[in-house]
């Protein structure tokens, strides 16, 4: 995690919880000439637009006066629907079980994409299974993990 997005996390995360809402995770995203920051809320009876809009409202408010960003983003909230982005190992352990795909910022074995059940989390490692092979995925060198939703 990019030092930007551990602050931005630090100043967003009280404010949506703030609103009854639990802070599942953000995405600072910076491409040529724009900034995306999405930030994804969950609570347990579900999440509304009126949830969305009131943490939008309040999380800009928020921005407006401590100004973390310089210059124009675009802010976006959202659930995290049934194909979550997972940030956390508690996160991960909450969705054992599930089916998962994680992608690493290097290559482990020689891959770095990963696709199967997500049978265990043990100290700071994924425990994924593809067909009959176990992989122990370091959890620092995940990019980026999803429950893959099953219907």
């Amino acid at each position: 995690m990019s030092s930007k997005q551990a602050q931005l996390e630090a100043l967003i995360a009280p404010v949506v919880e703030s609103l009854g809402c639990v802070f599942w995770g953000l995405e600072y995203q910076t491409q040529a000439n724009s900034i995306l920051l999405r930030i994804y809320i969950d609570k347990d009876s579900g999440i509304g637009v009126e949830d969305c809009e009131n943490v939008s409202r309040q999380v800009s408010a928020v921005m407006d006066v401590e100004d973390p960003i310089s210059g124009e983003y675009t802010l976006e909230v959202s659930s995290p629907g049934m194909d979550r982005p997972l940030y956390t190992l508690e996160q991960y352990q909450a969705y054992v079980g599930s089916r998962v795909k994680v992608k690493l910022r290097i290559a482990f074995e020689g891959r770095k994409n990963f696709n199967g059940l997500l049978t265990g989390v043990e100290d700071d490692e994924l425990v994924i299974q593809i067909d009959k092979e176990e992989y122990l995925l370091p959890f620092e060198l995940v990019d980026k993990g999803n429950v893959v939703p099953t219907f």
